[in-house]
């Protein structure tokens, strides 16, 4: 069944037919085409454009075509151009001429813009949820890995000492502004298209506010035009998404790296990695590579959808309905990785004696030793030129600074005295870093109960 075709004398050729239907693809949302439906009969027969024995008829007709879709009674054939006429046509079969009264003051364009508001807030939803569940593993990793030292690196060169505490909680505060810009998405898309017809209203007098308040919007939008055209709402959600993957894949490139065999901080869990065909010895860190792949494919929906508005006039045009079928998979895409890389991260095992290794061994103290010779009275610029003396001596000795003897140490410059082997200690160099986001555990303490507050919330 066509929602339209009175003013056409030839049917549609099945070539052009398969090329414009959409059913393959926005089946996916049957169940807010119909909950859209019912709440719109609903305000229908409040202001008395439709009669309550056909309000009660169409609501348990939808209702019943809902179950028999949901239950696999009713299967969703290619037959009917999108979901709106495959429900609609079996709404008539079933309930007769008042399924016909079911399109009353609204369009297909505000009806699919509803649907695709209605999916996309749930989804919205749904994945903030997956990455609540992602930060409570990061956080449990932080409070287990307070004294945990590590390197921390810039240009992948190791810098200065911090804990893993402290690594874990960067990507923290990286998740958290993911869930901020999906609260936003959704606080900005929270307003209902439904009645705005095709791009200029109806001459019906529907209650838009009371189908909105029905379907727990805001409230209506207040241009007609833009509400059938819009699709902000959708290229936020896909930037969002991809800004969630970038840092997935990050951190992926990073787990990547410490599951090497010259790092070897971390062991993946047998039931997350896989084997070679050929080399037995091989354990390889797949999920963490296929999420840092599927990154690129994430942002292609983002660039495809920036591209297919850019020349679009009002109101609505059939390019729009290529929105779905990418965000779909971005949506499905960003889902499956989250939940993955949080399976994948709760049985990771921290080598913490290599990580603290690693971290004594790349003069990750170097900027310490130069503080001490500052709060000895020499100049930094001096005191930087000292250090570099220092570690150049060591690394022509096979030394690390901890390594060296005092009579080293005065021979380079007569300011160090024992109190330089405290100063330069790992525990040192990391415990006394206690400014707020900073890697002593006095500091990273205050942050892990802001964190628990924030997640409690």
């Amino acid at each position: 069944m066509k929602l339209w075709g009175g003013r056409f004398t030839k049917q549609t050729n099945q070539l052009v037919h398969n090329f414009n239907a959409s059913l393959s693809f926005d089946q996916k949302f049957y169940e807010e085409d119909i909950t859209g439906s019912i709440a719109h009969v609903t305000m229908l027969a409040e202001q008395g454009i439709l009669s309550s024995e056909d309000k009660e008829a169409i609501i348990s007709g939808l209702k019943g075509i809902m179950e028999d879709i949901t239950s696999g009674a009713l299967e969703i054939d290619e037959e009917h151009e999108d979901i709106h006429s495959f429900v609609e046509a079996h709404l008539i079969e079933r309930i007769g001429d008042a399924g016909k009264r079911l399109h009353t003051g609204r369009s297909r364009n505000d009806q699919v813009a509803l649907d695709m508001k209605l999916y996309t807030r749930k989804e919205i939803l749904e994945m903030d949820s997956l990455l609540k569940n992602l930060l409570e593993s990061i956080l449990k990793i932080m409070k287990e890995n307070l004294d945990t030292i590590m390197p921390g690196f810039t240009h992948l060169q190791k810098a200065q000492p911090i804990t893993l505490a402290h690594h874990m909680g960067a990507y923290f505060e990286m998740f958290k502004r993911d869930r901020d810009r999906l609260h936003d998405t959704y606080e900005r898309m929270n307003f209902c298209p439904l009645g705005s017809g095709a791009l200029a209203g109806t001459t019906y007098p529907l209650n838009r506010a009371r189908t909105a308040e029905l379907l727990g919007f805001t409230g209506p939008t207040l241009n007609s035009m833009d509400s059938v055209s819009d699709r902000d709402y959708l290229i936020e959600f896909s930037s969002a998404m991809s800004i969630i993957m970038m840092h997935l894949s990050r951190f992926c490139e990073e787990i990547i790296i410490w599951n090497t065999n010259e790092y070897q901080f971390i062991e993946i869990d047998d039931s997350y990695s896989t084997g070679s065909s050929i080399m037995p010895q091989k354990k390889n860190p797949d999920i963490a590579e296929l999420v840092r792949g599927k990154t690129g494919r994430v942002y292609g929906t983002l660039i495809s959808l920036l591209t297919t508005m850019k020349g679009l006039s009002l109101a609505y045009n059939k390019d729009m309905q290529e929105d779905k079928e990418l965000v779909f998979d971005a949506i499905d895409t960003t889902k499956g990785c989250i939940l993955l890389f949080n399976g994948m991260l709760d049985t990771i095992t921290f080598k913490k004696d290599n990580m603290r290794a690693s971290a004594e061994g790349g003069f990750t103290n170097a900027t310490d030793a130069a503080d001490y010779l500052v709060n000895h009275g020499v100049p930094f610029r001096d005191a930087h030129g000292i250090i570099g003396q220092l570690v150049l001596f060591c690394i022509d000795n096979n030394k690390s600074l901890g390594e060296m003897t005092l009579d080293e140490y005065k021979a380079i410059s007569p300011v160090f005295e024992e109190d330089i082997y405290d100063a330069i200690s790992m525990e040192t160099c990391v415990e006394k870093r206690n400014t707020i986001g900073a890697p002593g555990q006095k500091a990273m303490q205050e942050v892990i109960n802001i964190y628990e507050k924030y997640l409690a919330e």
